[in-house]
């Protein structure tokens, strides 16, 4: 039996969720017992995002083929089972890279080249390539309809239906339909302009998924489906709520899998979702708090960290915590006058994670110091690790000057240089070590009680790595290497054995931890943090009782 396709668009207003969306739908009809595999197609013109801002586009997503990625592909990764790749996330930039070799190449036999059918063939291909082996194909198209960008891929989806027909293709739209507070009224009409910029590109949307604060009424729903051609019983109510992983269970009442299937005339098993429902109940009935302070250099942009936080969501929920974050500008523990201690001292765990360039670098040394010399667990990831090693041979080994290439290329000791094999590459896009590297654990450290294993795979992104000329200076003063690539080329896991807990790994973790399946260290890091915190705060509640007792408050008032 040939994939069915379901293709979700988005209007009104950008970040109304098409990412959570697509990986619920998909979530839900794994649950039933069907295969799923997700893409996205992002219109910008760049080849990926690996070169833009984490200001601008938010985190970067890295796939076992070492694919940079959008956001979203950690999203369906986390909900489903799907195996993503580089064929799971275009841009228009790689759709007209292809395109344009292929007339170089004269692979048009000298015709014009043109957005029909040339560029529109191309993106269908890359539909029908994931489409491979699966039940159903989920298309996520980025940005808002209507937008110049997006028009290309809107026609392929177009198409698709023209050429597979309504039993095999599915149109979801995600929409707004606002609460104007003035009024004390939800207003329907950004929803029907839409669905009519829709309908003006010849796609009329099947299921509409309608993102609200509040649930709508029966006549609002009516209203919709009216204005906008649907089946009310497709009119959606995507309420707004407190967690992510409660999507699936509000699509599941709403019977957004029971509507899909109709539509697409598939037959399934009955939904379970159980494992999600136990998840959803843990989220809401936490038996503590736990509060972890990230020190980072992107950190008014919490899309910058996306996977970092779920993963440490994930860590708590296997520990039946609530996840406090806060999020610490590096920057704004440099100086004298910075009061660190002040800033760092409430936290039950202290992680720092990736990034790139000198900004805040010096802000993220005082954080590892804090942490290594007050006993507070520590969790160093890619800059994290390589940060950590640059405190310990500034401030243990006694190299005043330590440091790492990429922040100051004259340093006399250059603990941290740049990957062998990039040297005399000075091209960003594509050029670092990513994807998947195995790595081999020495037994009877930290990383072996977390892992229960001496071989591990895990993601990567990064352009620098320790300089093993350091390894015999650093071992001596106590710092362990306790991962290693298997032919012992590269550091990949560092930690100080006298420590309760302090440990960096080169790579991201965080890529591959789902709510079902926590990463191991992220759950081990966060049930240090929780301990850490009740010794904490036994002894600070003790201190307060001595202090209170003390000969000399007798008789003071």
């Amino acid at each position: 039996m040939s994939a069915k396709y379901i293709f979700v668009t988005g209007g009104v207003v950008s970040s109304l969720g098409k990412g959570l969306a697509a990986a619920s739908i998909g979530c839900l009809l794994e649950s039933r017992g069907l295969k799923v595999n997700l893409m996205k197609f992002d219109p910008y013109l760049n080849v990926d995002p690996g070169t833009m801002s984490p200001f601008q586009h938010g985190e970067v997503f890295v796939t076992d083929d070492g694919a940079e990625t959008d956001l979203d592909l950690g999203h369906y990764e986390r909900f489903t089972h799907a195996k993503l790749s580089r064929d799971n996330n275009w841009t228009t930039g790689r759709i007209y890279e292809q395109i344009i070799a292929k007339e170089r190449r004269g692979d048009y036999l000298g015709k014009t080249v043109q957005v029909i059918p040339h560029v529109t063939n191309e993106i269908k291909a890359a539909m029908k390539k994931v489409a491979q082996d699966v039940d159903v194909a989920i298309v996520e198209i980025g940005g808002t309809v209507g937008d110049i960008e997006s028009l290309p891929f809107m026609e392929a989806i177009r198409q698709m239906r023209q050429e597979l027909g309504r039993e095999h293709t599915l149109f979801v739209h995600v929409t707004l339909v606002p609460f104007i507070a003035a009024a004390q009224e939800l207003k329907t009409k950004p929803t029907q302009h839409s669905v009519k910029e829709l309908l003006s590109i010849g796609i009329q949307p099947d299921i509409l998924l309608c993102r609200t604060d509040r649930f709508l009424a029966k006549d609002i729903k009516s209203k919709i489906a009216l204005f906008c051609n649907v089946e009310e019983e497709a009119v959606i109510t995507a309420k707004d709520v407190a967690s992510i992983y409660e999507v699936p269970l509000v699509f599941a009442r709403e019977n957004v899998d029971t509507l899909a299937l109709k539509y697409l005339h598939v037959e399934a098993k009955e939904r379970d979702l159980s494992k999600w429902e136990d998840i959803v109940h843990r989220v809401y009935n936490p038996k503590a708090d736990v509060t972890i302070g990230i020190v980072g250099k992107y950190v008014e942009y919490e899309d910058s960290y996306k996977s970092l936080k779920e993963a440490l969501v994930h860590g708590a929920l296997a520990h039946n915590l609530k996840l406090q974050v806060n999020w610490i500008e590096a920057e704004g523990l440099e100086g004298a006058d910075s009061q660190y201690e002040e800033q760092l001292q409430d936290y039950d765990g202290i992680l720092v994670p990736g990034g790139f360039g000198k900004r805040g670098i010096e802000g993220m040394l005082v954080a590892i110091r804090y942490a290594r010399e007050k006993k507070v667990p520590y969790f160093g990831i890619c800059l994290g690790m390589q940060t950590a090693c640059v405190e310990f041979a500034r401030n243990v080994c006694g190299l005043a000057d330590a440091n790492s290439s990429e922040f100051d290329p004259a340093t006399p000791h250059r603990v941290i240089y740049k990957l062998r094999e990039l040297r005399g590459v000075e091209e960003l896009g594509g050029t670092m070590r990513l994807g998947a590297w195995p790595c081999k654990i020495e037994p009877g450290t930290l990383a072996y009680n977390v892992y229960g294993k001496l071989e591990i795979s895990e993601r990567h992104r990064h352009r620098y790595e320790f300089n093993r000329e350091y390894e015999e200076t650093l071992t001596a003063g106590g710092l362990r290497i306790s991962g290693s690539t298997p032919d012992g080329t590269y550091v990949e896991m560092v930690e100080i054995p006298e420590h309760p807990y302090f440990i960096g790994c080169q790579f991201h973790p965080e890529f591959k931890s789902k709510p079902l399946e926590p990463h191991p260290l992220f759950k081990a890091f966060v049930g240090a943090a929780y301990e850490h915190g009740l010794k904490r705060r036994s002894e600070k509640a003790a201190a307060e009782v001595e202090m209170f007792h003390r000969p000399e408050k007798v008789g003071r008032r």
